[in-house]
C-alpha cells in the first residue's frame, strides 16, 4: 500500500509503498477513505519521539475489509477511537481509556491512517450511520476532543463563554457550546478567516486579540466577565489570560496542549476561586455523542472542512500547516489516491 512516512525531525514526509497491515487478534483492517491532519501530528514530528518510517494520522474514517471474530461486518462504514489499551486496568474498567498506563495511539505509537489501510482494535470501532459521510466521519475524532472539553465545563446553557483560539478545536468547542445553549460565545482568534468560520459555527462574536482588548470586548457584548473560558490554542501565556479574564467562581477548561513550561499566578485563581479543568482526549461516549449529533443534524460541522488533498500532496500541505494559514481542517482523500493509481494502470 502507499503511505506517508516520517523521515525525521525537520524533514518532510515522503510517500512510498510499504506492506499493508496484517490483521491479528482483535484488530480490524480498514480501507481508509479520509484522514485529517491534526496539530498534534505537526507537534510530534518536532519532538524527536517518532522513529523514521512512522505513519501518522489518527482522524480517520473508512470501510472494514478484514474483521475480528466479534468485530463489525466487512463493508461496514466506520470511524474509530485511535487507541490500543490494556482493557484490564482500573481506568479501562471506568471507560477512561485515554488514561490507561499501557495506552498506545494509532498514528503515533502504532501505524496510522496517512495510508491506504490501517489496523485498529475492534473495541473502539464506531459505525457511521447512512447520513454521515466519510468526510464527516474523519471529523469525529477532533469533534470528540471538543465534546469532551465542553462536557467537563458542566452546564453551559445560558452561560457566557469565551474561547481562546479559533483553530479546529476552538471551532469545534464553538459548535458544541452553541448546541448546548450558551447565551454569548466570543472567540478570540488572530486569523480573519478562522474568525469568520467560527461565526458560521455559532459564535456570537469574534475578536482579534492583536487589535483589541478581549476583556473589554467581552464585557461590551455580555455585560460581564465570562462564566467559562476555554483555552484551545495551546500557547504559553493563555492559561494566565484565561484565569485573569474569567469571572469570580468561574470555570476554565484547558484543551490546548502546551509542550513546554507555562506560568500563571496561583493567587489570582485562588482569590477568584476559579475552577481549572484540563481536558485530555475523549471517551467512547464522546464519539457516540458526536456521531448521534451529526446524524440528527444537531450540529453542522461541514464548514470546518477547508480542503481535501490526495496523498501525493500531503508532504507539502503538511509543511504548509506549520505556518499560520486560512485552513481549519485539511483531509487527505485516499479515494483520490486510489483513483489516480487505477488511471495509471
Amino acid at each position: 500500500m502507499r503511505a506517508a512516512l516520517f523521515q525525521g525531525a525537520g524533514k518532510p514526509l515522503t510517500i512510498d509503498h510499504v506492506p499493508a497491515p496484517v490483521r491479528t487478534g482483535d484488530s480490524v483492517i480498514l480501507e481508509v477513505a479520509f484522514c485529517g491532519i491534526c496539530g498534534s501530528d505537526l507537534h510530534v514530528t518536532e519532538t524527536g519521539h517518532l522513529k523514521p518510517g512512522a505513519i501518522l494520522g489518527h482522524e480517520f474514517a473508512g470501510t472494514v475489509v478484514e474483521t475480528a471474530a466479534n468485530g463489525p461486518a466487512i463493508g461496514t462504514r466506520v470511524t474509530a477511537l485511535p487507541y490500543r489499551a490494556c482493557m484490564a486496568c482500573e481506568e479501562c474498567a471506568d471507560g477512561a481509556y485515554a488514561h490507561c498506563g499501557q495506552l498506545t495511539f494509532v498514528g503515533i505509537g502504532l501505524p496510522g491512517a496517512f495510508a491506504e489501510y490501517v489496523a485498529v482494535p475492534q473495541h473502539f470501532i464506531q459505525a457511521l450511520p447512512a447520513g454521515v459521510g466519510f468526510d464527516l466521519g474523519a471529523l469525529v475524532e477532533p469533534l470528540a476532543v471538543a465534546h469532551h472539553a465542553v462536557a467537563l465545563a458542566g452546564s453551559i446553557r445560558g452561560a457566557d463563554i469565551l474561547i481562546l483560539g479559533g483553530g479546529p478545536i476552538g471551532a469545534a468547542v464553538t459548535l458544541f457550546a452553541a448546541m448546548q445553549g450558551a447565551r454569548h460565545i466570543l472567540v478570540s482568534e488572530p486569523t480573519a478567516h478562522r474568525r469568520g468560520l467560527c461565526r458560521q459555527l455559532g459564535a456570537t462574536a469574534c475578536a482579534d486579540p492583536g487589535q483589541e482588548s478581549i476583556g473589554e470586548r467581552f464585557a461590551a457584548m455580555a455585560g460581564r466577565a465570562p462564566d467559562v473560558v476555554f483555552e484551545c490554542a495551546g500557547i504559553a501565556g493563555l492559561l494566565k489570560q484565561a484565569i485573569d479574564l474569567v469571572r469570580h467562581r468561574g470555570r476554565v477548561v484547558i484543551a490546548g496542549v502546551v509542550f513546554g513550561e507555562d506560568r500563571f499566578l496561583p493567587v489570582t485563581a485562588l482569590s477568584k476561586e476559579v475552577t481549572l479543568r484540563f481536558s485530555s482526549a475523549y471517551t467512547v461516549r464522546d464519539f457516540a455523542a458526536v456521531i448521534e449529533a451529526m446524524e440528527r443534524r444537531r450540529i453542522a460541522p461541514a464548514p470546518m472542512l477547508t480542503e481535501r488533498i490526495p496523498l501525493e500532496t500531503l508532504p507539502a500541505s503538511f509543511e504548509a500547516l506549520r505556518k499560520p494559514s486560512k485552513q481549519c481542517k485539511v483531509l487527505v482523500d485516499l479515494k483520490l489516491t486510489r483513483d489516480a493509481e487505477m488511471t495509471v494502470k
